[in-house]
């Protein structure tokens, strides 16, 4: 599976792929805005909670996945077409357009990557931006579900017990329970093991090497044939884990309902500590 696309590698060629900004941060909504001050050319704004999520509710988390048809609409109104070459990218080394490579992945899209270190990587390379709201040509694309595998809660929590690995994605603090800033309960899932995303990165915020990413994930308990599942708070930078997991040659499944559908349920139990 290519999951990156390098700066340099789109320099020149913005014309002939569709370029998909998601400009989306916790607490903040002014995502739009940001993108309008300046964007890779031709680059469509994509709005994660309506468009990359369904609603958010205490059973199936905050960012749920949304319906095949519903991604598809959005897919066909920012430009995807069949046979598209679709690049996403954010501000955030790609902590959060990942959830939009998943998706597309997921609904069945084959050629769509990430730009590897985003938004800063494009100008450190010399790339231009250009400011404004883009609408494209609707698209045709037809997507079909079930192109990345993925975890109910209950399947997340017996993996530890089968032998599995289930890898929590959020930051070290929030995993032991020290810090809880937005979800119900404090803590993590009995038996996950913490593995926060931003170690998948070197300090320019591009991915680190293939090589790196397996030693890591060596480390953290996953050998050949290990069944491995990832979660974060709402799933979303948890996507980004699957993506350096993939990275290293590793296919993993995505808990879409995380942290936040966990902790919303009283009757699951929660660990805390290293």
């Amino acid at each position: 599976m290519t999951v990156l696309t390098a700066a340099e590698e789109l320099l020149g060629r913005t014309a002939d792929v569709v370029l998909l900004d998601v400009r989306w941060a916790l607490g903040r909504t002014d995502g739009q805005d940001r993108y309008r001050a300046g964007h890779l050319p031709g680059a469509v704004y994509v709005d994660l909670p309506t468009e990359l999520a369904a609603g958010a509710s205490p059973a199936a988390g905050r960012h749920p996945l949304p319906s095949v048809q519903g991604l598809q609409a959005a897919a066909r109104r920012w430009g995807v077409s069949t046979g598209s070459r679709v690049v996403v990218y954010d501000a955030a080394n790609g902590l959060v357009a990942a959830r939009a490579w998943w998706l597309l992945r997921w609904g069945g899209l084959t050629d769509v990557t990430i730009l590897d270190g985003g938004l800063r990587a494009w100008t450190a390379a010399g790339g231009e931006l250009e400011t404004g709201d883009v609408a494209p040509v609707a698209g045709d694309v037809v997507l079909t579900g079930g192109g990345m595998p993925v975890l109910t809660a209950d399947e997340a929590a017996d993996l530890p017990v089968a032998g599995g690995v289930l890898l929590d994605a959020r930051a070290g603090e929030r995993y032991r329970g020290e810090v809880e800033p937005v979800d119900p309960r404090a803590g993590h899932v009995p038996g996950a093991v913490s593995a926060p995303t931003t170690e998948n990165l070197d300090p320019d915020g591009t991915f680190a090497t293939a090589a790196v990413l397996t030693d890591r994930f060596v480390a953290l308990g996953v050998r050949p044939g290990t069944t491995v599942g990832v979660y974060c708070g709402s799933g979303v930078t948890a996507a980004h884990q699957v993506a350096a997991l993939a990275e290293a040659g590793i296919e993993a499944a995505l808990w879409p309902g995380s942290w936040s559908q966990w902790s919303a349920d009283p009757a699951r139990p929660v660990a805390t500590g290293p």
